[in-house]
């Protein structure tokens, strides 16, 4: 069968999430055990430390943020678009070594979270769209869904 899928790295139990930590998904482990997914982090990939400041994307989405229209920023403004993209491209890099065409990503993520995302407020409120790894996973012809 082979490598079918790319899954966000904190599904599995890698603590990478920007507060360090993980969100395990049992059907994600066994995708990988089962030698069909390979774990990612775009963020670390991207070059940001774990922990790290939590971020949102403002001004829009993951694909105004490839397109340069929107930004990816912290409370305190620290900005980390940059970052985002890279860790984005880098992922894609990996999924097209890999030759796959499906992602499992983590849900409400500004990088992985596809469908739903945090507001760029702060607030905990969500809103529709997808986060920056997400949108370029879209644009690139593979399939994403979260692991909900």
């Amino acid at each position: 069968m082979g490598i079918k899928y790319v899954v966000s790295a904190c599904l599995v139990g890698l603590e990478c999430s920007y507060k360090g930590k993980c969100k395990v998904s049992e059907r994600v482990v066994g995708l990988v055990k089962a030698g069909k997914a390979i774990p990612i982090c775009p963020e670390q990939l991207g070059g940001l430390p774990t922990p790290r400041t939590s971020v949102e994307i403002v001004d829009g989405f993951g694909e105004d943020v490839l397109d340069g229209k929107a930004r990816v920023v912290a409370r305190d403004y620290f900005e980390a678009t940059s970052q985002f993209i890279k860790g984005a491209q880098e992922a894609l890099k990996i999924a097209k070594l890999a030759g796959v065409k499906k992602a499992i990503l983590k849900s409400k993520s500004p990088s992985c979270g596809y469908g739903m995302i945090y507001s760029g407020n702060f607030d905990g409120e969500l809103k529709k769209g997808n986060g920056v790894t997400a949108a370029l996973f879209v644009r690139e012809g593979i399939e994403v869904e979260t692991e909900n």
